[in-house]
């Protein structure tokens, strides 16, 4: 009898332990931050001073921009009171293509985006993807990879053209 309930009691410490190791396993809680690229626009440099600096630099650098959505003048017309909200898409269609000949999941991450955000203290932003995290955790080829590389820098420059005002 001894026997039995030592080992129900070491079975239920191991179900417990097991129970407890489960829960503590918990899917990892994902830092936003970690994700995204974020730059402060410098003093005296206007919203609408970085937008066309972007423009001028991406025009510079060949790669085309293929939209711009004003997100705050959408929720001012459904009479939202909004800071200014802005998505401007960049694209290398080259190798953008490239990315979805190989794996058509890139598609889901194109075109590549610039945020323009206005914080609550005024302060205007430039914010996108961190494409580290695709180009460092896709098996891409090292052509492909190199092509990554330049889109990624390529959106940098023009992000930190507009966060200083550079045309």
């Amino acid at each position: 009898m001894k026997n039995i309930l030592l080992a129900l009691f070491l079975s239920l410490s191991l179900f417990s332990a097991a129970v407890s190791a489960a829960s503590s396993k918990a899917a990892p809680t994902l830092d936003i931050a970690q994700t995204v690229v974020k730059m402060p626009l410098a003093k005296g440099v206007s919203m609408d001073d970085a937008v066309e600096a972007m423009k001028s630099r991406a025009n510079t650098l060949n790669i085309k921009l293929v939209a711009e959505m004003p997100l705050s003048k959408q929720l001012e017309a459904m009479g939202e009171k909004t800071r200014r909200m802005d998505i401007y898409q960049f694209c290398d269609p080259l190798t953008a293509k490239k990315m979805v000949e190989y794996d058509i999941n890139f598609a889901a991450y194109l075109p590549c985006r610039i945020a323009l955000v206005e914080d609550a203290k005024g302060q205007g932003w430039l914010l996108m993807m961190n494409l580290d995290m695709f180009i460092q955790g896709a098996k891409l080829s090292p052509a492909l990879k190199a092509d990554a590389v330049k889109v990624r820098d390529t959106l940098m420059e023009i992000m930190q053209a507009g966060s200083k005002g550079e045309f």
